[in-house]
């Protein structure tokens, strides 16, 4: 069983990894294209994720096939989360200078977060 304490530690490295590849390594392209179902962009971002999650997830003693299944759910839960997100702000025209946008950006922060918690259960049953 795993420790509370390397729980936390993982959990914060989660949050580490969100801010470098939702704010540090995204680049305009993918911020651009996020809402074009399908658009390399936003595909590029979500494998970013995934790819830095399955590192994450190495440091955990899961299964390869259990460690690849959680890697392909957060790519996917990621990917769909940000193609929403992106669809509703652009059919609705907010912008950054509106609070509804920075309600839908705090709620898809938010997902991001309770996925981690989510992929955090997954690998306590797992191992």
């Amino acid at each position: 069983m795993m420790s509370v304490t390397f729980l936390l530690i993982l959990l914060v490295i989660f949050q580490i990894k969100h801010l470098v590849a939702d704010f540090i390594l995204q680049t305009g392209w993918m911020v651009r294209t996020k809402g074009i179902y399908g658009h390399p962009g936003g595909i590029v971002h979500a494998g970013l994720h995934a790819v830095l999650t399955a590192g994450i997830l190495l440091l955990t003693p899961l299964a390869p096939l259990s460690l690849a299944l959680i890697v392909l759910g957060e790519f996917v839960l990621h990917y769909h989360l940000d193609w929403f997100k992106d669809r509703v702000l652009k059919k609705q025209g907010y912008t950054a200078h509106q609070k509804e946008f920075w309600t839908l950006a705090g709620l898809d922060q938010f997902a991001h977060q309770l996925s981690y918690v989510l992929i955090l259960y997954l690998v306590v049953r797992l191992v």
